[in-house]
This record gives structure tokens, C-alpha cells and sequence, in this order.
């Protein structure tokens, strides 16, 4: 996945990031107001809102374009993706964001972050993306044992598997000659775009093996279910 993201951030990475944009010739102005309307939607959705006081964690920052509407509300964020050359277009289009650590990720864990550290996590139009929905269920897991007693994780996968099948060879072949000429978007019948479906009783079991639980689910049985996950009271630390 590494080199896929790594591919897409050169060829377009704001398309890749927003695909509702023209590929080749993306609006900007949109893209970044997008982003915190994606944002407030899927906080909306579930019910919840970031703080003042919270230190999140962002799962797939891409280059940044909800990391800027986070930090501008919460304490801190750390952002993380598994694309080297997203980091670096994060960095260079967010030079002034305060409270913002850029994470290389290995692609399956929370890796260099500490447990119980954070108050929320959020991912949005990432685990979607995910060829293999073990590795979606391995982050889920990674957001329970980072989250502290009490603290939320808001995300979106697909609970759609229809969608992640390759096109016919006749469709890709009609597309082949946009492709190579640079008018099309390369990669879309790659496993990496393509990404798989999560089924959610898995998700609740893997969240409560990181020691949370399910509290929410919306859009059940399409691409654009959202979740929200809640880690456990510590009770021996009430009495």
C-alpha cells in the first residue's frame, strides 16, 4: 500500500484524497472546505463533538486537508499515514498548524503512539481503501488500546462488498487509452483503491479485544457506514 498511496500522491494527490474533484485540475478552495464538512458530518452522525482540551489521533491524514479542521479545534493531533510523499505535501500545505506531529505509519498499527494517550480517533474515507479487512480490524483493535477509559473513535468503512469487485476487462480496456495518456486516473482497479467490505459483528468483537465497544452505528450495509467506538470505564480506577 506503501508505494500504491506513495504513486497517487504524485500523480494527483488532492483527486486521490477527494475523488469528487476534476482530476488533473482540482478546485482547492473545495477540497479544503470539504474538509471540515466531512468532518462535521460524520461527528454529526454519531453524535459527537472534539474539544478543546482533547489530543486526537487522525488515522490516513492524506495531505492534511481535515488534520488542519482538527487542530484548529482540539489540543493536539497526531496525524498518520502510511504514504511518505502524503506526509510531505501535508507538511508543505500545512506549515503553520500548531499542535500537529506527521506520523509515518506501517500500514496495520498505531505504532509510536502510547496507550490510553488519546481522548478521540477519527478516519474518514480510508479503511474503505483497505484490500484486506484484517488490517481494518487490526487498527480497530490499535484504537482501543491508544484510547483512554471513556474516550471515542469516529470512523467510516464500507459494509458494502459489491463495490470493492474490479470492473469488467471491457470497461477497463474503453478507459486504458485516458490512462496511459495522463487524462484518467491511473490505479483504480488496483486492490489498494479497490479495498474490501468489514463485516461488523467483526468489528465489534475486535473492538472489544482493544477493551472497547460499539456504541453507534450508521448506514449499516453500505459503503458509507459510520461508526463510533467508546473504550471501557477502567471501574478499579473509580473506586
Amino acid at each position: 500500500m506503501r508505494d500504491f498511496w506513495d504513486e497517487r500522491a504524485d500523480e494527483d494527490a488532492f483527486f486521490f484524497v477527494d475523488n469528487r474533484l476534476r482530476y488533473g485540475d482540482p478546485d482547492l478552495e473545495s477540497f479544503w472546505a470539504g474538509g471540515r464538512e466531512d468532518l462535521d458530518q460524520v461527528l454529526d452522525v454519531l453524535g459527537i463533538s472534539v474539544k478543546r482540551s482533547d489530543e486526537l489521533v487522525e488515522i490516513g491524514c492524506g495531505v492534511g486537508r481535515i488534520t488542519r479542521v482538527l487542530a484548529a479545534r482540539a489540543a493536539s493531533v497526531r496525524a498518520l499515514d502510511v504514504s511518505a510523499r502524503m506526509l510531505e505535501l501535508a507538511r508543505a500545505h500545512n506549515p503553520d498548524l500548531h499542535g500537529v506531529t506527521w506520523i509515518h505509519g506501517d500500514g496495520s498499527t498505531l505504532a509510536g503512539i502510547q496507550n490510553a494517550s488519546a481522548d478521540g480517533c477519527f478516519s474518514h474515507v480510508v479503511f474503505q481503501h483497505i484490500p484486506d479487512p484484517e488490517i481494518t480490524l487490526s487498527y480497530v483493535r490499535e484504537m482501543g488500546r491508544v484510547l483512554r477509559a471513556g474516550a471515542w473513535a469516529a470512523f467510516q468503512v464500507s459494509n458494502l462488498p459489491e463495490i470493492h469487485r474490479r470492473r469488467p476487462l471491457s470497461e477497463r480496456l474503453r478507459s486504458l487509452p485516458g490512462r496511459i495518456s495522463g487524462r484518467r486516473p491511473r490505479g483504480q482497479a488496483h486492490r489498494a483503491w479497490l479495498g474490501s467490505a468489514v463485516d461488523l459483528d467483526r468489528l465489534a468483537q475486535a473492538a472489544s479485544e482493544g477493551g472497547a465497544t460499539v456504541e453507534r452505528v450508521v448506514g449499516e450495509g453500505t459503503q458509507w457506514c459510520f461508526v463510533l467506538i467508546r473504550k471501557v470505564e477502567d471501574r478499579a480506577t473509580d473506586r
